[in-house]
């Protein structure tokens, strides 16, 4: 099974940009699996997720960055209103670390198992064999869906290997439901 080094990224050239659909082609990592197989198909998540993630950004630090400028400079003067230069620079520095984090997820479907890969200082990939599915859920939240999104969340016998794809279309989210379940079943029943 493919692996990837913990300072690696996906090539840049197959990456979905920041403004359009990602594309659900293939992103190999290199190699090829130990069975002789092809490489698993990787998905990305859709860019409404980084768009939600950016608006709850820009919410939250931007009232900061206001409370921060306003009451120090009502009350001490205006000099003491340059503090809000401080969650400025944290909300322009998080716009673009927003970004790198959505563009590091992606998920794959095997034979035996889910792949799933993340993370962009340490790269992580969880595979979740099918036959160790206990549980697989779609949750969403009111500001998930406001944006048109829903999360599968796999649960194990071993919290470990407990896994979530955020930020998926919810038509997307409930075929892979029904699918990683399906294969579930059937890959439990011959344990």
């Amino acid at each position: 099974m493919p692996t990837t080094d913990a300072g690696t990224e996906p090539d840049a050239g197959t990456e979905p940009d920041a403004g359009t659909e990602p594309d659900a082609g293939t992103e190999p990592d290199g190699g090829t699996e130990p069975d002789g197989g092809t490489e698993p198909v990787w998905h990305a998540l859709p860019p409404g997720l980084l768009t939600m993630r950016r608006l709850l950004l820009v919410v939250w630090l931007g009232l900061l960055t206001l409370a921060t400028a306003l009451v120090p400079g009502l009350l001490a003067g205006p000099a003491w209103g340059a503090f809000a230069a401080l969650p400025l620079a944290l909300l322009l520095w998080g716009w673009v670390m927003l970004e790198r984090n959505w563009r590091s997820w992606r998920y794959a479907e095997r034979a035996d198992d889910l792949l799933i890969s993340r993370g962009v200082l340490w790269h992580e990939e969880t595979v979740v064999p099918y036959g160790r599915m206990q549980l697989v859920e779609v949750t969403s939240g009111p500001v998930e869906r406001h944006f048109g999104l829903a999360s599968v969340q796999l649960h194990t016998a071993a919290a470990a290997t407990d896994a979530t794809i955020p930020g998926l279309d919810p038509d997307e989210a409930e075929r892979l439901r029904d699918r990683l379940t399906e294969l579930g079943e059937a890959r439990s029943a011959g344990l």
